[in-house]
């Protein structure tokens, strides 16, 4: 599986604490050590040639090798390595960015604060919900409602935010500021017969349920990704955001998307509300707002919001919030420079363009024995694996059915990601058609080789 017995592989397992892993399991197998890249492949210390099938975390939307963004880093480091933007400090790269991402932004997002991470920013979204409601005499709206199988990041208010028990485990209960809903998923929590809408409707009332029993004047957010990434790319039944939007504005609730994975063209459109129909009060954006190549998050706000937010710093004599990093000007810079990018080569375009046979691929593996539900939408999608199709029941977790599609896959050089009973794939953007079927080719003789192993 690695080069264990290299000198690098074993300094890395020696002292290098490694996050969302199994960490007595990678002392023994050690790491798969990557060397470089170039477009969407990336290269182990052995020269073995990847496609990177995850854009690395959802996140290298550009590759591996766009000298633009090296450039532009390099640029900028060498005329303003860093400058912070507390107290009125501010750069170039910082209000030229903020100004590009308004330009860019949902009808009515207006201001914009950076970060260095998408969990950060959706702290800083925590944070601002409960500053913009006791700005506004409301102090007691601090709960915040998210769904089951989200996922917001791993800070301790993100990850309470997340809906997925493996990032509660071990770490205590989530903060008890938080209520989880359904997740809404059609395959996993629809009624038999239950058609998209009704599915809908019925999440929506269960959601307005859950807002009553807790108190209105108590829930201050909805946090909620447009298409659930590391969940399992769920994609909500339609009507499902229009219908939720319209209790929120009846208990006056904040409505917070996160567009962390989501935003930049993943889903073919260059939000992921576009897509899904969102009308977002606050935004996180995260991953793709410098292709990966520098560490840099933003919380796009309305105006709403900011003015009551202005209003009250100027109260209390400051907004008292902020991280050494950012707004960063290298990162800036970077992401400046990826958005431009993103305009010329028309990234949302190209999406479209090879959307309709990556998804087409993914959907035909619907039929194939292991599978119990493909499902998808732009350059994400995620194979169900299930041990009966009419059933609908899970292989014994023992067996690991997806992290075994993984291996097998990784061994044929595509890296994707296994998730539970589910296997994720997030190409970067610039993925060709060609290299599509490369992939597609590649998963189905993994899916073979894995079915084989596991027959009696």
């Amino acid at each position: 599986m690695t080069a264990r017995g290299s000198a690098l592989a074993q300094r890395d397992i020696a002292y290098h604490l490694h996050p969302q892993t199994n960490l007595r399991l990678h002392e023994q197998v050690g790491p798969l050590l990557m060397e470089r890249g170039e477009g969407i492949y990336v290269f182990d210390e052995q020269g073995q040639r990847y496609i990177e099938g995850m854009s690395g975390l959802w996140c290298a939307t550009l590759g591996f090798s766009q000298p633009r963004l090296a450039e532009a880093a390099y640029a900028q480091l060498l005329k303003l390595p860093y400058q912070q933007t507390f107290a009125h400090r501010s750069h170039g790269p910082a209000a030229e960015l903020a100004a590009m991402l308004v330009s860019h932004a949902p009808a009515g997002l207006d201001k914009v604060v950076f970060q260095s991470s998408g969990s950060e920013a959706v702290d800083t979204a925590i944070k601002f919900v409960r500053y913009y409601h006791t700005a506004i005499g409301k102090p007691g709206k601090t709960r915040l409602i998210a769904r089951q199988r989200s996922y917001h990041g791993t800070t301790l208010a993100a990850a309470s935010l997340t809906g997925l028990p493996n990032m509660h485990k071990g770490w205590g209960e989530p903060l008890a500021d938080v209520i989880h809903v359904r997740c809404p998923h059609l395959y996993r929590q629809g009624l038999p017969d239950e058609s998209e809408e009704a599915f809908a409707t019925r999440l929506a009332a269960e959601l307005e349920q859950t807002i009553l029993d807790a108190g209105p004047d108590t829930i201050g957010a909805f946090f909620a990704e447009p298409v659930m990434g590391t969940g399992g790319v769920i994609l909500p039944p339609a009507g499902y955001f229009a219908k939720v939007q319209a209790v929120l504005r009846k208990y006056d609730i904040l409505m917070v998307a996160d567009e962390v994975i989501c935003g930049f063209g993943r889903t073919g459109h260059y939000w992921g509300c576009q897509a899904m129909g969102i009308t977002p009060d606050m935004l996180t954006c995260a991953k793709g707002l410098s292709a990966a190549f520098q560490p840099i998050s933003a919380l796009l706000v309305s105006d709403r919001i900011y003015q009551a937010i202005a209003d009250q710093s100027q109260a209390l004599g400051g907004l008292g919030h902020g991280y050494t990093y950012g707004g960063h000007p290298v990162a800036a810079a970077v992401a400046l420079e990826t958005l431009k990018i993103y305009d010329e080569l028309d990234i949302v375009g190209h999406v479209r363009d090879v959307a309709p046979a990556f998804q087409a691929g993914i959907r035909a593996l619907a039929d194939h024995p292991l599978v119990g539900e493909a499902r998808g939408i732009g350059l994400m999608a995620a194979l169900e694996f299930v041990a009966d199709k009419d059933s609908r029941t899970p292989f014994p977790a023992e067996l690991k059915i997806a992290q075994q599609v993984s291996n097998a896959l990784q061994r044929n050089g595509i890296l994707l990601r296994a998730l539970g009973d589910t296997l994720v794939m997030a190409p970067p953007l610039i993925v060709d058609a060609e290299q599509i079927q490369t992939i597609l080719k590649a998963l189905t003789q993994a899916l073979d080789d894995v079915l084989a192993g596991i027959r009696p």
